[in-house]
């Protein structure tokens, strides 16, 4: 089992998330005293007889005086079975560009509802987003369980109807747990609640420790090395004057002195020399470390190129179908030139037809439509300058993304997982 544990968490306006991750944070006692005594002081003045622990998490002055998350902030906190690095954002249907953003390298996110609303279209939204990012387990944090009547049926209800939708989003039944909570009393979170005898199931942090986390669940070492360059290294100093290393984070896979590799998109191919890191050399360096490769022989590579095991390398492609969340606030129409970025590559890309367009509410495609708005989902059809050596999203998240770019201002303006992930949904189609 890994000792880290990447989260998100996700939810609708008021359901509680900000107190939720105050919560967790206060529980694991991952926050300082001298803050503690701050959100006491503040929560005082607020005329509240208990700390108000969202207040350790709202830090814009705008979140404190709308008593809402705006911006994506990460928030780390340990227990002594497991790290965790948790993305908190926003829960407003403008922020769901922010939702796309913190989930997306997510190994499990917790979904939270109000009780006394259930799931409502926000939790639907995200549900489907979550989906299509390829999160591999869900919580659903049933929160304020403690403000309706009837807390067991309330509970039986809105766990029933949220395990429907998720089957049909493509979740196996095992990798997604209800739990009801109070996260203003802390109910259900660092221990079980004698307060729900319905529930005999763990408690959140219980859960988060023991849940396994797979090697493989972005894809990462279920298939060979994935090394985009981020950097050609040439000191062409006295002590190191013939050096030439291409340093990056390994995306995929592994690698080690003797590897034979294939550099893309050019297909050049030679042997690993030599793993460089700050502290020294490595026998094997595995996915996620950043390290610095030098290589046997002289390779044209720059930024952007990636380099691969031959065995499985991906064929650079420059027209495809991708599944895009639209994320600008002007729409998207067939013709658009954009930027589309690719691990560290950046080319030029004309959108092509807009296949069809995702609702995330009924579960239904709608072929053909005249554009995406802001927060839409749909499949498009996209053509490249350059050819971009992707994956197939669903083989691996890391190498089968991508962003798309406003030219003029650099304004990020979709989201873009290469090919049609809609396939792992219960979709049908929409009547027109």
């Amino acid at each position: 089992m890994s000792d880290l544990l990447r989260l998100a968490t996700a939810g609708s306006v008021d359901d509680g998330k900000s107190t939720l991750v105050g919560r967790l944070l206060y529980d694991t006692k991952s926050v300082l005293a001298d803050q503690i005594d701050a959100v006491t002081r503040a929560s005082v003045d607020k005329g509240l007889s208990t700390p108000d622990l969202s207040l350790l998490v709202d830090g814009l002055r705008a979140e404190r005086e709308q008593g809402i998350t705006i911006d994506v902030a990460y928030r780390y906190f340990a227990t002594p079975k497991r790290s965790f690095v948790l993305a908190d954002t926003p829960g407003h249907v403008q922020y769901t560009r922010n939702t796309v953003s913190g989930a997306s390298t997510a190994q499990l996110v917790i979904l939270l509802v109000d009780a006394r609303k259930g799931v409502i279209e926000q939790t639907r939204r995200h549900a489907a987003v979550l989906a299509l990012l390829g999160v591999p387990r869900l919580v659903l944090a049933v929160n304020k369980i403690d403000l309706v009547d009837n807390p067991a049926e309330v509970f039986a209800e809105i766990s029933a109807e949220f395990g429907t939708l998720t089957a049909k989003l493509g979740w196996a039944e095992s990798d997604v747990l209800e739990i009801p909570v109070s996260a203003l009393h802390g109910d259900n979170i660092a221990s079980r609640s004698a307060n729900t005898p319905y529930y005999d199931g763990p408690s959140l942090i219980e859960h988060l420790e023991s849940v396994p986390v797979d090697a493989d669940s972005t894809g990462a070492h279920a298939i060979g090395l994935r090394f985009p360059v981020q950097y050609v290294i040439r000191p062409r100093t006295a002590e190191y004057p013939d050096y030439r290393g291409y340093a990056g984070q390994i995306a995929a896979g592994s690698v080690s002195p003797g590897d034979e590799i294939v550099v893309l998109p050019s297909g050049k191919r030679t042997t690993v020399e030599r793993v460089d890191t700050p502290d020294g050399e490595l026998a094997v360096a595995q996915v996620g470390r950043s390290v610095t490769l030098l290589l046997a022989d002289e390779v044209d590579i720059s930024r952007g190129d990636i380099i691969a095991s031959p065995a499985d390398a991906p064929e650079p492609i420059d027209t495809f179908d991708a599944t895009v969340c639209w994320l600008g606030d002007k729409a998207l129409r067939p013709g658009a030139r954009l930027l589309l970025k690719h691990g560290t590559k950046t080319t030029q890309a004309i959108v092509g037809a807009l296949v069809e367009r995702f609702d995330e509410q009924t579960l239904t495609a709608q072929e053909s439509p005249e554009s995406l708005e802001l927060n839409d989902i749909g499949r498009v059809s996209l053509r490249l300058a350059e050819p971009i050596p992707a994956d197939d999203y669903r083989t691996n998240r890391h190498t089968g993304s991508f962003l798309l770019i406003d030219p003029a201002g650099g304004n990020t303006l979709a989201a873009g997982l290469v090919g049609d992930v809609l396939t792992s949904v219960e979709v049908g189609t929409a009547v027109r």
